[in-house]
């Protein structure tokens, strides 16, 4: 049975002069299902904002508890106040669920149509409509494939451009064209998104007449990564730390100096060390038969940590993701650890002497409140994470 994983990436732009943005989105992984909501507070700024929060909160919290659409959106229309002037709700909204079998359930109300890019090519998914709490709310019903990504956007995108570049708005159909032709040389969705954000931009001249939000979500494999660092306490545990590496599916990293002898050591095979800086102070990195990538320990650790935070910063521009394909040890690491749903750090607590701070607890090294924050990043992404120590 195919067993699937999400990868999850979101971007908003406020309306030119507000603080808030009126959109909001809000997911919660697991190993068994992913639930992404994206609402659209009416109007802008601080009404629309709270609006928007209350949906996805109300949505994402009774979807995983079990209700049903239909008491999810009765909730929803029951708490939001209906607009005066235009009896509508204040907020609009796109749920898309998925869980680990790959099925697939789509509710819109009132945002444009959800798009679906399968193989290089957008998909235009047909839904039936059927009313809930008196609303229209289309509904879409699908098996998924690897790989396939979902973008929903708030209307703010489609209207980019209305009355200024473009006299009609950056229609459905332009963005479809736009993004197959973006996937093409972008295969990740954050890059994706942030360029598909910018053109929004461009289409407003930078003043964005509406909140803009675009969020993707992509259907991947489980992917499992294992990464030792830092040498164990007791010597005695180098044999058991290596045979859990080795013995975890999916890929291993091993990170440090110390922690690359020892896996050496353990396994009987040579460190082979690359003499080339491809990135001046990130030092180089090495090869051990088995292992897919070996790099220098606290640096190389920092700098991932760095591009990570980078990477989920929706104000990091588009050629800053960009560095995440150069080939130093922390790129390829930063790469690694995104490509995952499931990351195990195996953390050896073995002081080094190198990595004291006197400004840090004695009994804390550099290195291990690295990967914990690192692991805390990855978590907030959505990824599963394993800590154990030695």
């Amino acid at each position: 049975m195919m067993k699937v994983r999400t990868e999850l990436y979101w971007e908003s732009t406020n309306k030119y002069g507000e603080e808030l943005c009126g959109d909001k989105v809000e997911a919660v992984q697991s190993n068994e299902e992913t639930i992404m909501v994206m609402a659209d507070g009416l109007g802008s700024g601080v009404k629309a904002n709270i609006l928007s929060t209350l949906t996805t909160k109300i949505a994402v919290t009774m979807l995983r508890q079990g209700a049903t659409i239909e008491e999810t959106v009765k909730t929803i229309m029951a708490t939001l106040p209906i607009c005066k002037v235009r009896k509508i709700a204040y907020s609009t909204f796109t749920i898309i669920r998925v869980d680990s079998a790959g099925n697939c359930y789509i509710a819109e109300y009132g945002n444009p149509a959800i798009i679906l890019l399968r193989e290089g090519s957008v998909v235009r998914l047909k839904g039936v409509t059927r009313e809930i709490a008196g609303k229209e709310v289309k509904e879409y019903r699908l098996k998924v494939q690897r790989n396939d990504v979902f973008i929903a956007m708030s209307d703010g995108v489609v209207h980019a451009g209305v009355e200024g570049i473009l006299n009609l708005g950056w229609q459905w159909e332009n963005i479809a064209q736009y993004i197959e032709k973006v996937s093409k040389v972008e295969h990740t969705i954050g890059s994706l998104v942030k360029l598909l954000s910018s053109a929004t931009m461009n289409f407003y001249m930078d003043k964005p007449g509406d909140d803009a939000t675009i969020a993707a979500l992509k259907i991947i494999d489980p992917q499992f990564v294992t990464v030792f660092t830092g040498p164990p306490q007791k010597p005695e545990d180098d044999q058991i730390v290596v045979k859990n590496l080795m013995e975890k599916p999916g890929k291993k990293v091993v990170c440090g100096g110390t922690a690359a002898q020892i896996t050496a050591r353990v396994l009987g095979r040579e460190i082979k060390t690359s003499t080339e800086f491809t990135v001046p102070e990130i030092p180089p990195i090495a090869w051990i038969k088995g292992i897919d990538l070996v790099t220098e320990g606290v640096l190389t650790l920092a700098r991932t940590r760095e591009l990570l935070i980078r990477y989920i910063d929706p104000h990091a521009q588009y050629k800053e993701l960009r560095q995440l394909e150069q080939k130093d040890g922390a790129s390829r690491l930063a790469r690694i650890l995104l490509d995952a749903t499931d990351i195990t750090f195996l953390l050896g607590k073995a002081i080094n002497p190198a990595h004291q701070n006197p400004d840090f607890p004695k009994d804390l090294s550099i290195k291990i409140n690295i990967v914990k924050e690192l692991a805390e990043i990855l978590d907030k992404m959505g990824k599963h994470i394993e800590t154990i120590y030695y």
